[in-house]
């Protein structure tokens, strides 16, 4: 692994190249990856670089946000096959659909959906923003894509107004129980529940804390307590247990994977700097309609 380490940084240096890894990436990454973390971060970091070359280790709509944010930049995507279940959800034709049975209402999309769709609604926003971008359309009504998870816990936080959700889940999340937050609460009684608000609300509800993968591992870094279970992909737990062994960590589960998280291996990150395939493009109208949606949100996030 070291020598394919080596040349994966060697070559990195000599493309001009920034590697990106998300948190649910195969722990592994990150010795490659120049910036770990949530996707809006890593596309914003890696737009604010001098690189000429982007390869995003995450999935599809991490990679086409990243092109949006630096369109004179290549974007490579080390596993083309990576695609995110919820993103796929909702199409082109089904956001525009949508609106047309709700008309004169504002639309807010999740970061997690592809550039058609985001190049259709007025405000992006991410797990850890949904509420301030929200709240800063001071609407009584608006529509919420594609999680409708993440989109009824905005509307209990904020209480003022009805969030109209699109049917749309992260399969991985919507695995967890109540009954498995009790059980694993009666087990571990000193342990801090830490859930990730694509839960369903009513396991969002039993929480400690509830907030996006970075949220997590900042509450783990900031937090006294010594121990957590984690209620999101085993990629934080993972990262967890490597930057603080000193805590414990209990998954939920041990099996709470996404396997399009999990397809990126080394071998595909320097097959796609040798080669440059697999390069993300974005139809120029749709980028311009979707950066949009994307600046209206970090403006409304300030």
């Amino acid at each position: 692994m070291q020598k394919l380490v080596e040349r994966i940084n060697n070559l990195k240096k000599e493309k001009k190249a920034v590697i990106l890894a998300h948190c649910y990436q195969p722990v592994e990454i990150d010795l490659v990856a120049d910036y770990v973390g949530d996707s809006l971060y890593l596309s914003q970091v890696a737009a604010e670089t001098d690189a000429e070359i982007i390869v995003f280790a995450g999935v599809s709509f991490m990679a086409q946000t990243a092109k949006i944010l630096s369109p004179t930049k290549k974007v490579l995507l080390p596993q083309k096959d990576a695609g995110c279940e919820m993103a796929d959800m909702i199409n082109y034709k089904q956001v525009l659909e949508f609106k047309a049975k709700h008309p004169d209402i504002p639309v807010v999309c999740y970061v997690n959906s592809t550039a058609e769709v985001k190049s259709e609604c007025d405000l992006c926003c991410t797990s850890s923003n949904a509420v301030q971008v929200v709240k800063s359309l001071k609407a009584e009504k608006i529509l919420f894509l594609p999680d409708q998870h993440l989109g009824k816990w905005v509307e209990k936080q904020l209480g003022n107004l009805e969030v109209i959700t699109y049917p749309g889940c992260c399969p991985i999340h919507e695995q967890i129980s109540p009954e498995e937050i009790a059980n694993i609460r009666a087990k571990y009684p000193d342990s801090l529940v830490l859930v990730h608000p694509e839960c369903e609300m009513s396991v969002s509800l039993m929480a400690d804390y509830v907030g996006s993968t970075a949220g997590i591992m900042n509450f783990v870094k900031n937090s006294d307590n010594k121990s957590f279970v984690i209620v999101t992909e085993k990629g934080v737990v993972d990262r967890l247990e490597r930057d603080y062994p000193e805590k414990e960590f209990i998954p939920i589960r041990d099996n709470l994977v996404c396997p399009s998280m999990k397809m990126t291996t080394l071998e595909d990150i320097l097959n796609v700097l040798e080669n440059e395939t697999n390069e993300i493009v974005v139809e120029k109208e749709i980028a311009i309609k979707a950066v949009k949606c994307i600046d209206r949100m970090l403006e409304a996030s300030k």
